[in-house]
């Protein structure tokens, strides 16, 4: 009869021990039960299970009961590591990270054991293979790098003074005079500084805005019923500042995701030049009806544009701190920038991605409303803010919300500053309805509205997978309450 009911690698530990403390070696011990010591060795190591009946001996022998043999949990913390680092070196990662095996002997210290040990259990406990390590590993250095630049443009206030330079001496060149929004001969004016021509053609490859032949320097857009006049704007200058800027092609996403910050930069200080822009938003604080509106209007850029735009000169030559956010209708946050202390709902290393606001932030709050912009004061854990926001592509399938606001004490020089809708966002306003959650988990199952991005939905690898991935479970069960179903 085999005994199946134990681990006979935690056995072998127990095993040594005993014998150990009775002072005994392996020759000693296999003399007392008529064993050899090779075989007392195998048990030791966990690749023999001892039939009961040499169980009895073995007992016997070290002054034990079978019991103490059999017990489940290691004889030592050393023992416990030794286990434990066994089975993980048993696992999937040593073959996929490409390790060697660690066999741990009596001089190796129990520090190291400990290290050896924590690191393994710091890694996912998913069977991945070196592709997918290293898809892993590449989300983690985008979102690192997301992190950096972030922090580095809230460092600079968002103003980059060698971009602004460069498209003032640009948009010099082409002839600009220094009012208003470029024209069109300005741009073709532009292109034309940087040795370029521009055409717009049929049969633009699906995923690329522009593609730039650069031995004939033509950069190729598509045509108009593909591309709007503003749209097409944006995005040959998005083009031409690759090449203003002097950029390389990058090897890594940090790499790449700067230039598209530095080249969107350029885009945005061309078609809202520094110089006339200042003076036209410096009149309108000193008349405390500042509106991103009335920016967009007056440069004919997006609303997304104007917004991002005025980050760049509010604090430099407005002296005012501001946050901006682009989000989808679910709140889920895919720009973010702030200098006002405003927090973000985050990961504890700083990352946004997936991250969803509350649903008393104005970013939200707008989508339930009528009017074209919405005006909100809100409360948060951090202090007091005045925001609006703005619903771009509101008739299309891929509507966004952009909010650009500011402390409550910088509100009096923004138009809307003096709104009387107000809504708190504070921790204990946005906590989970225990008694809520209580009625309608497990009987509430929500199909998520489409999404043109299914990733935007799912939380960052630090965040508790959701069944419902992408839905406010909250909202739903309320949704449910106000249907008269919460009565059971």
């Amino acid at each position: 009869m085999v005994v199946q009911a134990f681990d006979p690698v935690v056995l072998g530990h127990r095993l040594r021990h005993l014998r150990q403390e009775a002072g005994l070696t392996l020759a000693a011990l296999g003399k007392r039960i008529g064993r050899p010591a090779s075989y007392l060795s195998q048990v030791e190591n966990g690749r023999l299970e001892p039939r009961l009946g040499v169980l009895g001996e073995l007992a016997g022998a070290l002054d034990c009961t079978t019991a103490d043999l059999l017990e489940p949990t290691p004889p030592t913390r050393r023992a416990e590591l030794e286990i434990e680092l066994d089975r993980h070196q048993r696992g999937p990662w040593p073959t996929t990270l490409e390790l060697p095996l660690v066999r741990p002997g009596a001089r190796t210290d129990d520090d190291v054991l400990e290290a050896l040990v924590g690191l393994y259990q710091a890694l996912p406990e998913i069977e991945v293979s070196r592709s997918g390590l290293e898809s892993l590993e590449a989300g983690d250095r985008a979102r690192m790098a997301n992190i950096g630049l972030r922090s580095e443009m809230r460092e600079r206030d968002n103003y980059f003074a060698e971009i602004e330079d460069l498209a003032a001496a640009d948009l010099a060149a082409a002839g600009y005079g220094g009012e208003g929004p470029p024209t069109e001969r300005d741009m073709e004016g532009l292109a034309g500084h940087h040795g370029f021509t521009v055409e717009r053609v049929k049969g633009m490859p699906r995923t690329a805005r522009s593609v730039t032949d650069t031995r004939r320097r033509i950069i190729y857009i598509p045509q108009r019923d593909d591309l709007s006049v503003r749209a097409a704007r944006s995005v040959v200058l998005q083009t031409l500042g690759h090449f203003a800027l002097a950029h390389a092609e990058t090897t890594d996403f940090e790499g790449y995701l700067r230039q598209r910050i530095q080249s969107n930069y350029y885009a945005a200080a061309v078609l809202i030049p520094e110089e006339a822009a200042v003076g036209f938003l410096g009149s309108a604080k000193d008349d405390g009806d500042l509106s991103i509106e009335d920016l967009k209007e007056r440069y004919y850029v997006s609303y997304e544009m104007a917004a991002h735009r005025f980050t760049n000169l509010a604090t430099r030559h407005l002296g005012i701190p501001v946050h901006f956010i682009r989000t989808d209708p679910e709140g889920t946050i895919t720009k973010a920038y702030e200098n006002d202390g405003i927090h973000f709902p985050a990961d504890p290393d700083g990352g946004l991605e997936g991250a969803r606001l509350g649903r008393n932030w104005g970013a939200r709050q707008a989508w339930d409303g009528s009017d074209l912009l919405h005006y909100q004061r809100t409360v948060m854990d951090g202090g007091d803010y005045w925001c609006v926001t703005y619903i771009e592509n509101a008739t299309e399938r891929t509507p966004y919300a952009v909010t650009l606001g500011c402390r409550v004490a910088d509100a009096a020089m923004f138009r809307g500053g003096d709104t009387l809708r107000r809504f708190d966002a504070r921790d204990g306003d946005e906590h989970v309805d225990d008694d809520l959650h209580r009625r309608w988990e497990g009987v509430a199952w929500p199909s998520a509205s489409e999404r043109s991005f299914v990733l935007t939905a799912l939380p960052s690898s630090s965040r508790e997978f959701s069944p419902f991935p992408g839905i406010d479970l909250m909202d739903v069960y309320r949704f449910l309450d106000r249907q008269g179903g919460g009565a059971g």
